[in-house]
């Protein structure tokens, strides 16, 4: 008699293997870069420099093989579509797809400090000081300094504090990057609220120049007027009356042109960057900083979608900024910079 009571049991469903087609043995490079952001060679790349995190612990046939892996994250990267659009494309469950994404997103954070890294020894600070001063004729100069916005899905938690100022939800992510539009810092930790001036302040970024930076021979970082003018971070000027001050603001303008142009050209190749992302606040800087290191691999790798001017710029020694012995502070210093270069 119980047993008349019980459900009736739904029927198994059986395993379906999917996505065991490589598409790189399919599709040539201009198909690759459009559906992937990047060619076969450099696919291979990534798969040797990923392989020993990604590679599955299990002898089974149907495990996933790092290329798949790579290829699937791509993918996802670089349409920023829903991860079920990306199974249905490409063949996977949507779990899988999702698991992929967050492991391949670990690996590239796990060897992040190999491609994004502050320049600390002579030759990278020469390098890039030569090549901005050949770029712009600013002397000096060690990286360009702003903060962009990444649309996220309104989160449970702490909802309000995710709205920016112009409306809608997002994480705001501070870089740097240099000449060549080569991010040499990333702090993606704030939500959409917070204004850029607090995320520099907090950031390691921070701390590190203001206790190893010994003024304008250690060279400088430029930034909009939304920063607090620093003897390590030069602003325009709010007010500028006299030559000197109007050309030292055109030339900072021109020169810190580069850090916007940068955030188009990453958002543009990776899709995800440019459109809503449905996770987590924390999953989403993980993502930005993962394809930051994507992008600073396509440069390296000639990748096309790149603005490439001024690619191999190299000088000997860089411009001789005076020594300033005057009050060690932002405005004294952006001063001293303004008169002796841009007093003509």
């Amino acid at each position: 008699m119980a047993a008349l009571l019980m459900p009736p049991l739904r029927p198994r469903k059986d395993r379906v293997f999917r996505g065991t087609i490589s598409h790189l043995t399919n599709l040539n490079d201009d198909e690759l870069r459009r559906r992937y952001r990047f060619g076969k060679d450099s696919i291979a790349y990534l798969c040797n420099l990923l392989q020993d995190r990604l590679r599955r612990p299990t002898n089974k046939a149907t495990a996933l093989t790092v290329e798949q892996q790579v290829c699937i994250a791509l993918r996802f990267y670089a349409s920023g579509s829903f991860l079920q659009v990306i199974g249905d494309t490409l063949g996977y469950d949507k779990g899988t797809v999702s698991r992929v994404v967050n492991d391949v997103t670990d690996a590239l954070i796990d060897i992040k400090d190999d491609f994004v890294s502050w320049p600390t020894d002579v030759d990278s600070i020469n390098r890039i000081k030569c090549g901005f001063y050949r770029q712009s004729n600013f002397p000096n100069v060690l990286g360009c300094i702003d903060c962009t916005h990444v649309r996220i899905q309104a989160p449970s938690d702490d909802e309000p504090s995710y709205v920016n100022r112009k409306g809608y939800h997002s994480i705001n992510v501070q870089a740097v990057c240099d000449f060549e539009g080569r991010f040499t810092n990333i702090f993606a930790n704030w939500p959409g609220s917070t204004h850029d001036s607090h995320i520099f302040n907090t950031s390691t970024l921070s701390n590190y120049l203001q206790t190893n930076h010994r003024g304008l021979i250690d060279g400088v970082i430029l930034g909009d007027s939304g920063y607090a003018c620093r003897p390590y971070l030069l602003t325009p000027y709010a007010n500028p009356t006299e030559r000197h001050q109007q050309r030292f603001n055109g030339c900072h303008a021109s020169t810190r042109s580069v850090i916007e142009r940068t955030f188009g050209i990453l958002k543009r190749r990776f899709h995800v960057l440019h459109s809503e992302v449905r996770m987590k606040p924390e999953k989403v800087c993980r993502i930005f900083g993962a394809c930051a290191v994507l992008h600073n691999i396509a440069l390296s790798r000639n990748e096309p979608l790149v603005n490439d001017d001024g690619a191999g710029v190299r000088l000997d020694q860089p411009v001789q900024v005076p020594a300033f012995l005057g009050v060690q502070d932002g405005r004294n210093t952006r001063e001293h910079v303004a008169r002796v270069f841009f007093n003509h």
